[in-house]
């Protein structure tokens, strides 16, 4: 008996519903509903934006990326212009374009939005309200972000559990995982904790905003005592690093095969995982490869993105394309509570993790517009 679907279109959810206060039942009021798959080529449009948000999203993702390489890239470029006249000129150009990015983000742009969405500053303790900050709103703008889950998961199914969350592809940055909300909302009301690599947590001004979201280390430790003191939800990017450099026009590839980890702490933990898949993720930035392997050999070691990526125009580490967003959620993998999970058991339910994935991906690809891709897992 075919599944029913849920649909919530996030780019067209009213500014006055996008708020802590808002009660769940008006974000599902707004829903669609499907038996099976959405009919072809439905989830793949690029709705009209607003000037001012793609000027905001062009400014502030471009920001975003370059902060994120700056601790990296300036040490390098300070000492090539000590021995060279080129890396001097290089060094100025650099500095001066983030600080144009840097002033547009403070003066115009933050003021302007904070405005029209009625938000305050971040809050050192109520991490649900700075989910709804208006960067990330935009971001589901600008990106058309549409967001399926199956019955299955449906409220009041995963009320009284904690939830770990895992979401592929990565590609250049996951920018479906960026609604937040959804994560600590929609399918209970505990507050969803993303993870990521821990040198992420240590970098100045990335680390602050990426804590006052909810950001966790993606170590076993910060996950178990996430989901189980705290009893909180946990977000998971499965693929990591390594789902940046595999993709290709025929083929989604998912380097999860090995990731097994997840699921020790979940039946460590006893809660379900939830996957997800981001379909358009791969799409956003064209992301260089060499060759030989180096580049992604580096970033595997060091946990940290080494490559160079293109965004719109072409634009180095600037803002994606705007292609439609879709995350699409499986069906739950229901883990026992086990002390001490065998490796039987910690193969018996990563198979069904894999399952889910390749299920919701051949349900939705079509609808998606990818009817010939296919998933494979490496």
């Amino acid at each position: 008996m075919p599944t029913n679907y849920y649909k919530l279109d996030l780019a067209s959810l009213p500014d006055d519903l996008y708020n802590k206060e808002t009660d769940v039942k008006e974000w599902l009021a707004l829903t669609t509903t499907s038996k099976g798959s959405f009919p072809p080529d439905s989830l793949n449009r690029v709705l009209r934006l607003d000037s001012s948000v793609e000027l905001e999203r062009i400014n502030g993702i471009s920001l975003w990326m370059i902060g994120n390489v700056l601790p990296f890239a300036l040490p390098l470029l300070v000492l090539a212009s000590v021995f060279t006249s080129i890396g001097f000129v290089i060094l100025k150009a650099f500095l001066l374009y983030v600080l144009i990015l840097a002033s547009l983000h403070k003066f115009i742009f933050a003021p302007m939005f904070m405005k029209r969405y009625k938000r305050k500053q971040l809050s050192n303790t109520d991490i649900k309200d700075n989910q709804y900050l208006h960067t990330e709103r935009n971001n589901q703008k600008y990106n058309s972000l549409q967001f399926i889950w199956p019955e299955s998961v449906s409220r009041p199914a995963l009320n009284g559990t904690p939830v770990i969350f895992t979401a592929i592809p990565h590609g250049a940055a996951p920018l479906g995982i960026t609604c937040y909300p959804v994560w600590s909302k929609l399918f209970n009301d505990k507050l969803c904790h993303w993870t990521c690599a821990p040198v992420v947590l240590k970098l100045p001004i990335v680390s602050t905003f990426m804590k006052h979201m909810g950001y966790i280390p993606a170590k076993a430790k910060h996950i178990v005592d996430t989901l189980t003191k705290k009893e909180e939800n946990v977000g998971v990017v499965l693929d990591g690093i390594a789902g940046m450099f595999r993709s290709d026009n025929d083929t989604e590839i998912a380097s999860i095969k090995q990731r097994k980890g997840i699921i020790k702490i979940a039946l460590r933990a006893g809660v379900p995982i939830v996957p997800t898949y981001g379909f358009g993720h791969t799409s956003l930035w064209k992301i260089v490869v060499d060759p030989f392997g180096m580049l992604e050999a580096l970033s595997l070691k060091l946990d940290v993105s080494l490559t160079p990526f293109f965004g719109r125009w072409n634009w180095f580490l600037g803002p994606p394309q705007r292609v439609p967003l879709c995350v699409c959620v499986g069906e739950p993998v229901k883990c026992p509570q086990i002390d001490k999970p065998t490796q039987d058991d910690i193969d018996k339910y990563h198979s069904q993790l894999l399952k889910s994935y390749a299920d919701l991906f051949e349900c939705h690809k079509a609808s998606y517009g990818w009817a010939n891709k296919k998933l494979v897992f490496v």
